[in-house]
């Protein structure tokens, strides 16, 4: 299910230990997402923790949903009308996001093209990742 619209809902009880508090807990719409994702700079990273910490502070809540974060970046990033620079999110290890068009494979391709060096040892990651992430990393 794809939220065509941002949900504030209760924390649910079997989720407070993640999020460290109860309260409420954002669903992001992919518009939502797209929003922020706009913001990335040219050469510059941001990681999914980034992503849901700049959308719990834009609604001021105690937590954003990690599971609908990821499902509003896919639509996103496969909406041909996006002009969101969603190949610039990564894991919070820098490791790259099979759930966009192309898998791994094709963010990787994207991320070389703008100069960054992706590592293939375990994983693809991109190297020394944390030095390119807006605002000084997170």
């Amino acid at each position: 299910m794809t939220l065509q619209e941002d949900l504030i809902v209760d924390i649910p009880p079997e989720r407070v230990k993640f999020f460290g508090t109860t309260g409420k807990m954002l669903l992001p719409s992919a518009t939502a997402v797209a929003a922020i994702v706009a913001q990335i700079p040219a050469a510059q990273l941001m990681t999914t923790v980034q992503l849901r910490q700049k959308l719990t502070e834009q609604f001021n809540v105690q937590g954003t949903c990690p599971v609908t974060t990821r499902k509003a970046l896919q639509t996103m990033a496969q909406d041909a009308s996006s002009a969101a620079p969603f190949w610039r999110v990564v894991n919070q290890d820098g490791g790259l996001l099979s759930v966009f068009p192309g898998g791994k494979a094709a963010q990787a391709a994207r991320l070389q093209a703008e100069g960054f060096l992706i590592t293939t040892a375990t994983s693809p990651k991109v190297a020394g990742y944390s030095a390119s992430l807006v605002d000084g990393g997170g």
